[in-house]
């Protein structure tokens, strides 16, 4: 793992002329066990412009629990580089004591006890409160919503997105950009962006007919604040029609584009921009790739990988900000500009501990209004957690969610093999917590959620695997979809996470009978999120409900399925 020492030298080398990140203001203050709203908000007001960052909200309103990766992997040159460091090396990097609030926010470690101390974390009633504050301090900052916004519960898939879009309105964002909001179709997609009242920003949202920008998704905006010219670039998830189904956005194209993204800096910097700020989708390895090739871009808000930094990473003369997900940060990016130049910066990750924080009263108002068709619905009581079980998403291999997802597919089924997507949002469960309708919704939430169940011979099975593992484990990060690796249920093998494409899943065994998986077998599989058009099933929602209600109390064996080797 990269040592403190290489760390500084090479994301904060410049920080003498740049400035530094106030992280550990809180991180003291959460070692002392002192937290106050007042305190997590202070901030020193730095220079003439101010950016906040929210991202990857994934349609969470009220405040949660969430439990950070316990194993983030990253590979070629970003092998035990940031945000690829883990629990306890995590919190020795950065300073974090053992039991702190910050090693609560920031890790995994002792989450479940950790949380029953420090309460839950988020709620956009919280976040709107500290966007006022910054805003009391710095009333034209920008506030920037990196995408995943429309998507991930109960509300979000009844309103078609409209519940986020009338509480990120009250908000009142400056720009946005986008990822899972496509999967609404591009007609619900382009409907509200035609009704919203700010930017809707892609540089690489082409028409996918004529491989041209498309007037719908611009691909930047300028901003005047604080004396300052900010040309905001707008940078979708390059991905689009590979990781979700591209028949229901078949007019439009994505992809990195970095050649379209230097050509939009170089316009920009020649109309006058002082400050250029890309808002991006990309995930944080594929960010840091483009940093380095494309030159001009002062600050890179960063989103798609869900991480949390509580300090930038310096690429260049390109800071990148990593504001986590699920509402649970909110990054504050102070910066002097002067005569066409950074001079200097400061930024703060802000924690929304719920439990500190005081909701802000308008918005609380706004969601208590989206959610009030359907609260009988969201409240009702399926299960229970057992009470040494904790439910979370998150890791590269595995979540204890998304192995109960997969023990439903088999059971209910009546499948060998279960495949859930490696999707990363999805609050937690606490042990002993009641699991609602809500928090099954938060988990599996969305446009295409049919459970199939189809034959696979075990070549076949054993291509999928390829597959998503070079998604996963390509050492150059344009070839990474910034996923996790699909869970599977039923099902053992071993993976070299260093071996080329179709060389690192061996020792492919299913479990119920112990045997190896043979090529010309076939087995029939479960799973969900298929990105085919036509896929049938019951709602993957319907089938993981079905298996809580019968099982009342959730206590599952641990996973030690997959074997990891080069890690």
């Amino acid at each position: 793992m990269v040592s403190r020492r290489d760390f500084l030298q090479t994301t904060m080398a410049a920080a003498a002329l740049y400035g530094g990140s106030g992280f550990g203001n809180w991180g003291r203050l959460a070692a002392q066990q002192s937290l106050t709203q007042s305190k997590l908000l202070e901030f020193d007001t730095f220079g003439n412009v101010s950016l906040i960052h929210v991202t990857d909200i994934h349609a969470q309103m009220k405040p949660i629990f969430f439990r950070e990766p316990e194993i983030n992997i990253g590979v070629g040159g970003n092998r035990g580089q940031v945000p690829h460091v883990t629990g306890a090396d995590f919190r020795k990097l950065y300073g974090i004591n053992d039991g702190s609030a910050s090693a609560y926010a920031l890790t995994y470690d002792d989450f479940s006890s950790l949380a029953k101390g420090y309460g839950r974390v988020g709620g956009l009633d919280r976040v709107a409160t500290v966007i006022n504050h910054i805003r009391a301090e710095r009333p034209d900052a920008l506030l920037l919503d990196g995408g995943d916004t429309w998507h991930g519960s109960y509300t979000c898939h009844k309103t078609a997105g409209q519940d986020m879009v009338n509480v990120m309105n009250a908000l009142r964002p400056d720009a946005m950009t986008f990822h899972w909001e496509f999967t609404l179709g591009s007609e619900r997609v382009n409907e509200i962006v035609e009704g919203l009242p700010f930017a809707a920003l892609g540089q690489n949202i082409f028409d996918s007919e004529w491989d041209e920008p498309t007037d719908m998704f611009p691909p930047y905006k300028f901003f005047e604040t604080g004396g300052v010219k900010v040309a905001v670039i707008g940078q979708a998830f390059p991905y689009m029609p590979i990781a979700n189904p591209g028949w229901m956005f078949p007019e439009y194209a994505f992809g990195i584009r970095d050649e379209n993204m230097q050509a939009m800096v170089d316009e920009v910097r020649a109309n006058g921009a002082d400050l250029v700020v890309c808002l991006s989708h990309n995930g944080f390895d594929v960010d840091k790739q483009m940093a380095g090739i494309v030159t001009g871009i002062d600050v890179i808000l960063s989103g798609h990988t869900h991480d949390a930094l509580p300090e930038p990473v310096l690429v260049g003369k390109t800071i990148i900000v990593a504001s986590g997900s699920n509402g649970k940060f909110v990054s504050r990016v102070d910066l002097d500009v002067r005569n066409g130049q950074m001079m200097g910066f400061r930024h703060k990750l802000i924690p929304i501990f719920s439990d500190v924080i005081e909701p802000d009263a308008e918005v609380a108002k706004v969601i208590d209004a989206q959610r009030a068709p359907y609260e009988t619905e969201l409240r009702e009581v399926i299960g229970r957690t057992a009470e040494d079980q904790t439910l979370y998403r998150r890791g590269n291999f595995n979540g204890t969610w998304d192995d109960l997802i997969c023990n439903a597919l088999i059971e209910e089924r009546d499948a060998d093999i279960a495949l859930s997507p490696g999707v990363r949002w999805g609050p937690s469960i606490l042990p002993g917590q009641d699991i609602t309708r809500e928090d099954i919704w938060n988990v599996t939430s969305m446009s295409y959620g049919e459970a199939y169940r189809t034959e696979m011979t075990g070549e076949f099975l054993h291509v999928v695997l390829e597959d998503v593992a070079d998604n996963l484990f390509n050492p150059d990060p344009y070839y990474q979809q910034g996923g996790d690796m699909v869970r599977v249920g039923g099902l053992g093998y071993r993976i070299d996470i260093n071996k080329p494409q179709g060389q690192r899943i061996t020792d492919m065994t299913l479990l119920k009978t112990g045997e190896k998986i043979e090529a010309a077998k076939s087995y029939t599989i479960a799973g969900w999120a298929s990105v085919n058009e036509g896929t049938e099933g019951p709602q993957i929602w319907d089938v993981v409900e079905n298996h809580i209600r019968k099982q009342g109390t959730i206590s599952l064996d641990p996973n030690n399925s997959v074997e990891v080797i080069g890690a």
